[in-house]
């Protein structure tokens, strides 16, 4: 077979689908041998690493140097969220002006997933760790609110955050 027989939309939301099927099981099994808070805490640390070498990578690979306007920023950011998540994940992010950012998460899979394990209310979340960490890789300096521990979605039935940015003129 030579020819892939699936388009690169459907090959990514496999690959991104697969790589968060890993995170669950990984997630899972430190769970059973750990505990929650040692298992919260050893997710956000290879979560903010993890995101560091990708958002790195993505960086090399569409060849972008330096982003040192919200413009360019928020173009990159879009490349990235395209690139790394999946249709699954229910979520928008919105510019609103020309320094923020606002998310929403309208549906959370790792929500659904640790309150399924039953630890949700000691949960420390990861997907906002890894957006952040993305921030923090850049270089990109940044405010967010609201400032959130724990699962947002767990403790008020919803989860946003708004950015705001601030690029040197």
């Amino acid at each position: 077979m030579d020819e892939m027989p699936l388009e690169k939309k459907e090959l990514k939301e496999l690959l991104v689908k697969c790589w968060m099927t890993h995170d669950a099981m990984w997630f899972t099994h430190c769970l059973q041998e750990c505990g929650i808070d040692k298992t919260s805490k050893i997710n956000r640390e290879a979560v903010k690493a993890v995101a560091a070498v990708e958002i790195g990578r993505l960086k090399k690979a569409v060849g972008v140097d330096e982003l040192s306007t919200f413009g360019a920023f928020w173009d990159f950011f879009q490349t990235a969220m395209a690139a790394f998540t999946g249709d699954f994940m229910k979520y928008s992010f919105e510019s609103k002006g020309t320094n923020r950012i606002s998310a929403v998460w309208h549906r959370c899979f790792a929500y659904e997933g640790i309150k399924a394990l039953g630890v949700i209310d000691r949960y420390e979340c990861g997907i906002m760790t890894r957006v952040e960490s993305w921030f923090d890789a850049l270089g990109v300096k940044y405010e967010v609110d609201p400032k959130v521990t724990g699962c947002m979605m767990h403790a008020e039935g919803r989860c946003y955050r708004d950015y705001t940015f601030f690029f040197e003129q």
